[in-house]
């Protein structure tokens, strides 16, 4: 009875060579997802990977089918069930099950099981795949094929056809991911279906942009497209693109403004730019309207009706593919309607951030959430008179009596609450690592400053200049200090402050934690900002990031883990021939005269709109509209914006007034100093599965509890922790449990405090000793185990005990002697020399350990 092994050598292997399967096509022991990262404590380990036994490729970039192999012992269907569930995750059509001797099959192109003697071909299997794809392959042909094909026709199929053409591969470069792979081939399915407009919907950090170039280099490559337009919304997304795509070479371009290259294959631009100029004249308006052919728009849920819809709209006979980081909510709604209409809303693909962290391609999370009393409470101008707060009220600004935390740095300024934000993090920071990259998202470009200038200021002992930096558009350096931040190589900048200019599409791997001290009510937003920690980054050992939430934006958390399709959202279709008119005057609100040169945009449907400027006389018309209700967005220069929903009428007979206000400066903020402000709730939340929220008290009495079934004497404690190994046991098994010595000292505000002592007030409610008072207690009560060394062994132990005043008793082990002072000794064989031996040193630093624990106690 051969087992599983031999099964796959002896009997599997023959039979699929037998049926035309080259070695080129058979992958063994196909791990497709990474594992799923986990955490133990602050360290990273990952699950098994999954794995398929067998994956056969039609071509090189076309999975075909999973085979699952069972030992002879087992029926050939043993493993069929786990076979399709392979096959569904990988998105191939066939699945098998086999023991070597009998062949189960199942056919997801028609959903049926069969026995088989045989493995069917690969041309067999790519014919029936495309004849039910609807691919050009009749049914008639399927049913008829009965072999591989020759090898020149395999070579032209392969060469033509973009499903089987080859990836781009750098030598010695990744190749793509199995999501990836799937990505790839749904969008080039529904182009070669005839589709004209499709959505990708992949989370943050699963590299959207590498599969859009693979898209374009296998259209391009098969002759199915010659030129191809990446839009983006900032020049640093557009830049990535151009890189990413740098197997194209001088087939690449930039469109900027004022320039419209015609000579090349594959363009890059910003919108801005192709929407510069005058009417008629536009950048776009420049290129016919069929000069390019494919169209990939990046972050596409940011673009809004105006921007990119009348370029998409002029370049009518391309195909346009959207790309964005965001499931369907309602605030995209209109993005997932303008690209999924012809698919019934339904994305080519969608790939979840819960799904990248399941798969262990994406960095895990942990979240911490903490709240100070005014933002928990609101802020009376009348409380905080009582408090002898000084209060600074603009004579323009009628003050509200109470302001909640939406109003906060937005309509009034507190100083002290930022202050005392920064100064719990920074604490925070200490005790997680001051050196981890950090993005801080503000309340607005004054906020950012604020918020960087203390933390340089707290951070200013490392000794660097731009430890903590403001990135804003508005910032004449910004690209430059952006670059720096993103180098995973470079130690600064450390902290970058930003409004929004980080919330989409820069990639910072290396970035370890994402604050928010801004409220964010959007879903599609703060999905975007924690979207900026989701990267690996193995140069800075990055596996998982930290969240830490002062304003509540981490209750907006939802099931993008388990996307569940949504209806009953969006705008209704246009009912009847589009045959409806709105005319009208736009006039100012105060003095009724007539405004001029206003712009007009009447949103006719999911991003398709018609644009006019008003008259010299403030009129405006248009014919052409659909039945029903339309939104109408108005502007004209220094007035502020309106947007209004208004009913299309069967006639023109009826005129209607538009009033817009002028655009008044922005009101000055009341200002507030003085304030007492306190951290008032402190949660904590690690993300493995759903996770549990704590606040400090909570997580005080969660440790007790695993303290306690570990540890339940201080004898116990005290035995144990004076043992290294023993000690590092105890350790481990707390942090499994979320029990962190760090953690607790943090909270209970004693970072001078040893973990010992940590845990023993904790458990068992003994005094908090600092590491001070026992090391000055051990200098007072063991002199007599000093005076048994020699001077220069003394001098060892001398430095010693300062090391664990300032880290702890980690500090005693014998690394310590790789580090100065212990250089100039000659490392770890000159410091045991002073002793006598490697031996007597290890003695040494033994009874110094208990010595230190019974010191205070013995005093």
């Amino acid at each position: 009875m051969l087992n599983e092994a031999d099964t796959r050598a002896k009997l599997i292997d023959p039979k699929l060579h037998e049926a035309g399967w080259e070695e080129a096509r058979i992958q063994r022991e196909h791990y497709f997802t990474k594992g799923r990262i986990f955490l133990v404590g602050d360290e990273h380990k990952r699950k098994t990977p999954r794995k398929a036994d067998y994956l056969l490729r039609y071509s090189d970039s076309f999975p075909v089918a999973v085979v699952e192999a069972k030992d002879e012992s087992h029926a050939p269907e043993h493993g069929i069930q786990q076979a399709k569930d392979y096959a569904k995750v990988l998105n191939v059509m066939f699945a098998y099950s086999t023991n070597g001797h009998g062949i189960e099959e199942f056919d997801f192109c028609v959903n049926r099981q069969k026995s088989l003697r045989q493995f069917p071909s690969p041309d067999e299997l790519w014919t029936r795949y495309a004849a039910s794809q609807l691919l050009g392959i009749s049914a008639e042909k399927a049913a008829q094929c009965a072999g591989g094909p020759e090898e020149a026709a395999y070579f032209t199929r392969t060469q033509h056809d973009p499903l089987l053409f080859p990836y781009y591969h750098e030598p010695g470069g990744k190749a793509p991911w199995y999501f990836q792979e799937i990505a790839i081939k749904n969008v080039i399915e529904r182009i070669l279906k005839g589709d004209k407009r499709v959505l990708l919907t992949m989370a943050t950090g699963t590299g959207k942009t590498f599969v859009a170039f693979q898209i374009a280099w296998k259209l391009f490559k098969s002759n199915k497209i010659r030129r191809v337009l990446f839009l983006a919304d900032r020049n640093v997304l557009r830049d990535q693109a151009y890189n990413t795509f740098g197997p194209f070479e001088d087939a690449r371009v930039l469109i900027e403004e004022g320039k419209a290259p015609k000579t090349r294959d594959i363009y890059f631009s910003i919108y801005q730019a192709m929407y510069g100029g005058q009417e008629g004249r536009r950048l776009y308006q420049q290129y016919p309207h069929d000069f390019f052919d494919l169209i990939i728009i990046d972050e596409c849920h940011r673009s809004g009706y105006g921007t990119w819809n009348a370029i998409l709209k002029h370049f009518n006979t391309a195909i346009k593919l959207g790309m964005t980081a965001t499931p369907k909510r309602d605030e995209n709604i209109d993005t997932y309607d303008y690209f999924c209409k012809e698919n019934d809303g339904n994305p080519a693909f969608v790939y979840s951030l819960g799904q990248g962290i399941d798969d262990g391609f994406l960095a895990t999370y942990k979240v911490h959430k903490v709240k100070t009393n005014i933002d928990r409470d609101g802020l009376s101008i009348e409380d905080a008179r009582t408090q002898g707060a000084e209060i600074f009220i603009p004579a323009d600004v009628e003050p509200r009596d109470f302001y909640q935390m939406g109003q906060f740095e937005r309509e009034i300024a507190l100083p002290d609450r930022t202050k005392k934000i920064c100064d719990h993090l920074a604490g925070l920071l200490r005790t997680f690592d001051p050196t981890k990259k950090t993005m801080i998202f503000c309340v607005n470009m004054d906020h950012a400053n604020e918020v960087a200038k203390h933390l340089q200021n707290h951070f200013s002992y490392l000794g660097f200049s731009d430890y903590a930096v403001r990135i804003v558009s508005e910032e004449t350096e910004a690209k430059t200090l952006l670059e720096l931040f993103q180098d995973s190589e470079r130690q600064t900048p450390v902290v970058a402050t930003t409004v929004d200019l980080l919330t989409t599409g820069v990639d910072v791997p290396s970035v370890k934690n994402i604050v928010f001290i801004k409220p964010v009510g959007s879903q599609v937003v703060f999905k975007q900002i924690i979207g900026r920690g989701s990267r690996t980054d193995t140069i800075t050992d990055k596996f998982w990031f930290r969240i830490i939430d002062y304003t509540n934006a981490t209750r907006l958390f939802d099931d993008w883990d388990r996307p569940t399709p949504e209806t009953g959202n969006g705008h209704p279709a246009p009912e009847g021939p589009p045959d409806h008119f709105l005319q009208g005057i736009l006039v100012d609100k105060d003095t009724l005269d007539p405004i001029p040169d206003g712009l007009i945009t009447v949103l006719v449907g999911p991003n398709e709109q018609v644009q006019q400027r008003t008259d010299m006389h403030g009129r405006f018309a248009f014919q052409d509209l659909p039945h029903g209700e339309v939104q109408m967005q108005i502007s004209a220069e220094g007035y502020r914006k309106r947007q209004i929903t208004l009913s299309t009428l069967p006639d023109n007979s009826m005129m209607i007034q538009i009033e817009l206000r002028c655009e008044t400066p922005p009101a000055a903020k009341i200002r507030i100093k003085g304030l007492t402000v306190t951290i008032a709730e402190e949660t904590y939340l690690q993300l493995e599965a759903t996770g549990e929220q704590l606040t400090v008290q909570q997580y005080i009495d969660h440790s007790r509890q695993f303290i306690l079934k570990k540890i339940p004497t201080p004898s116990k404690l005290e035995d144990t922790w004076v043992s290294p190994k023993n000690r590092q046991e105890l350790i481990a098994s707390l942090q499994q449990k979320g029990v962190y010595p760090e953690a607790l000292a943090s909270v209970l505000k004693r970072s001078d405090v040893d973990s010992y002592d940590v845990l023993r007030h904790v458990a068992f409610n003994k005094d908090l000793l600092s590491r001070e008072e026992r090391a000055s207690s051990f200098e007072n009560l063991h002199q007599d185990f000093l005076d048994r060394y020699s001077p220069e062994a003394r001098e060892v132990l001398q430095i010693l005990l300062d090391k664990y005043r300032l880290g702890g008793i980690d500090e005693l082990s014998p690394e310590i002697f790789r580090v100065a002072p212990f250089d100039r000794m000659g490392f770890a064989p000159g410091v045991a020399a002073r002793f006598g031996g490697p031996e007597r040193l290890r003695a040494a630093l033994g009874e110094m350990q208990k010595l230190l624990y019974l010191a205070k106690e013995a005093a």
